[in-house]
């Protein structure tokens, strides 16, 4: 999957942990957007390295599954960190 494949799904991934997430995570839908970007790479991470399996394909079931579970692991850090600054 190519760097524009991995924003694209990034976005459409923190917009559904935005869904998901109940509560107000701080920053509004941009910051949400960027932070699924970032979920999306820390899940392909995670994917890898713990169920040797990745975000290989935009397609794919579990490319969507990781994805979207590490914007949402971002977003609980995220509230957390804009939560005591306020």
């Amino acid at each position: 999957m190519g760097f524009i494949g991995w924003i694209v799904l990034g976005l459409i991934a923190g917009a559904i942990a935005k869904a998901i997430m109940p509560g107000e995570q701080g920053g509004g839908w941009f910051a949400t957007l960027i932070l699924g970007v970032i979920g999306a790479a820390l899940g392909g991470w995670i994917g890898s390295a713990v169920f040797n399996t990745g975000i290989n394909s935009f397609w794919s079931l579990g490319s969507w599954l990781l994805a979207i579970g590490g914007s949402l692991i971002v977003l609980v850090i995220w509230g957390f960190v804009t939560k005591r600054r306020s």
